[in-house]
């Protein structure tokens, strides 16, 4: 019986890029109005971990448990439209379109979408930028706008993929901030990230990912006594 309050349960899940086994039993949930991050190394499992609960890989195996709902048979769109946003890594913003094109371009996949005043409220850059073309907008100003983009469409559960990467430490801080008002306003966030001190202060819970599996969860009042364990799976 799945708990009330469990929003993604993923149990025993292999996935597969062709011959190629990338997940080997994935297990770990996430609470409703959570931020769960998954650390560990280039190449553990992560990002293909927030493809295969959308869909987005190719074979997988196992259990995907949306809101009590079994989709791992699901193709990606029907998943989406359970209110589940995904930002990869490369952001995959239209360089021809404008912030604000890019911004209204996704469907609405649920109801109570964010109105694009309140996205502007919680990014003024990007209303600063709004009729700008996408190859104008800096790298960071590109991740914001990759986050906004599926805040609109009314998803509640947040894929997030290596937001903070190669971006300046003023901008890094900016998403966190907007992470924590994201976690007040009561979304649930799967969070990928090799940045342990932009990750750590933010998450309820940490998974640590290796060839595919778990191999340990640290809650975030257990940093103190974990660190020989951080250290030997993240070096940190």
């Amino acid at each position: 019986m799945t708990s009330p309050t469990e929003y993604l349960r993923v149990t025993d899940l292999h996935a597969f890029y062709g011959e190629s086994h990338i997940l080997h039993g994935m297990d770990f949930r996430v609470n409703s109005g959570e931020c769960v991050t998954l650390l560990g190394r280039n190449g553990a499992g992560r990002t293909t971990t927030l493809k295969a609960i959308l869909g987005l890989t190719g074979r997988r195996t196992g259990s995907v448990m949306l809101n009590g709902r079994e989709v791992t048979g699901w193709p990606a769109h029907r998943i989406a439209h359970l209110g589940v946003g995904y930002c990869p890594e490369e952001r995959g913003i239209y360089a021809s379109l404008s912030t604000e094109e890019n911004l209204m371009l996704p469907p609405q996949v649920g109801s109570g979408g964010m109105p694009v005043e309140e996205i502007y409220r919680m990014f003024p850059n990007l209303e600063e930028r709004r009729k700008s073309q996408g190859s104008r907008l800096s790298g960071g100003e590109q991740q914001m706008l990759a986050m906004a983009r599926i805040l609109r469409t009314g998803a509640r559960l947040l894929l997030l993929d290596e937001i903070s990467e190669g971006l300046a430490p003023v901008i890094v801080q900016k998403l966190a901030e907007i992470i924590r008002s994201l976690k007040e306003k009561g979304f649930t966030i799967v969070l990928v990230e090799q940045n342990f001190r932009f990750a750590a202060p933010l998450a309820d819970r940490m998974y640590i990912v290796e060839h595919g599996r778990i191999v340990a969860e640290i809650g975030k009042d257990e940093l103190e006594q974990k660190q020989a364990l951080l250290h030997e799976y993240l070096g940190v």
